[in-house]
């Protein structure tokens, strides 16, 4: 990483090392110990609120397999539908790319349903606000991932934090690196959360975690979208018809259900009190 005039050059190699032919990617390494820390975290939760770890096993069994489906689904579905529909096998191509965030959110959520039915019945409300800090904390790596990636890029700018990605795709001018401000805003959402749950008691303030997750990650993915670099011609076509892209008109409903649960949780609060 160099400084050209006031442009950072950011040349680093997507791929850490390379094992009897086949590379391993920081992507991958950072998608891969975002769920080792993430159970590792629950696993403190878990302890703490004396729950069985064997649920937590499950747990996350249903949180990966429900983020991928998700995460695919919503990228084939919500950004380019007409393609894979065309061709429809290639939806299985996961390898090529192409996850999208808010399908994994819904992805999650139907995931969580399902076990809460089958493994915690009654207590969806309590795995929505535990599983906060692991996706929180998963939101900044997997972003702080796309920029090695080289990808997630934002729109060109003259700004002096301005990051020039060499090995992109796209045309190599200064760009806003708007994976690296998600990344970072993602990391605050984190912070606040786990201090909230272990140091300031919204724990005992039901749907509150869950509500500032939601309202906090897809407020900054809203504001970002301004600044991103549009995925596919329909989507920049999209923004100049109505002002909004996809990601913002699916960030939307998110924001509005994180407002919901902070305003519900801090009157239960207002009433137990």
């Amino acid at each position: 990483m160099d400084l050209i005039l006031n442009y950072i050059e950011w040349d680093v190699d997507p791929t850490l090392i390379t094992i009897f032919g086949r590379e391993i990617r920081y992507y991958g390494l950072l998608f891969a110990l975002s769920f080792l820390l993430g159970v590792k975290m629950s696993e403190k939760v878990f302890a703490k609120e004396g729950i069985d770890m064997k649920k937590l096993d499950k747990l996350f069994i249903y949180i990966m397999v429900s983020t991928v489906v998700g995460a695919r689904l919503g990228h084939c579905f919500f950004y380019d539908f007409e393609a894979y529909m065309e061709e429809p096998i290639t939806i299985l191509y996961i390898w090529e790319g192409g996850l999208a965030s808010h399908g994994a959110t819904i992805g999650i959520f139907i995931g969580l349903l399902i076990y809460e039915r089958k493994i915690m019945p009654g207590k969806l409300m309590w795995i929505l606000d535990r599983v906060t800090l692991p996706v929180a904390l998963s939101c900044f790596l997997i972003r702080l991932g796309n920029l090695f990636n080289h990808e997630i890029l934002g729109e060109q700018t003259e700004m002096p934090w301005a990051f020039i990605f060499k090995r992109s795709y796209e045309e190599i001018v200064p760009r806003h690196p708007a994976q690296l401000y998600e990344s970072l805003c993602y990391l605050i959402v984190f912070i606040m959360l786990y201090k909230g749950y272990w140091n300031w008691g919204w724990a005992k303030q039901k749907g509150k975690l869950f509500g500032i997750l939601m309202s906090g990650i897809f407020s900054v993915r809203f504001l970002i979208e301004f600044v991103k670099l549009k995925q596919t011609d329909a989507e920049a076509e999209m923004l100049g018809n109505i002002g909004l892209n996809m990601g913002h008109v699916l960030s939307i409903p998110a924001i509005l259900i994180g407002i919901y649960f902070i305003i519900k949780s801090n009157k239960n609060e207002a009433v137990s009190a």
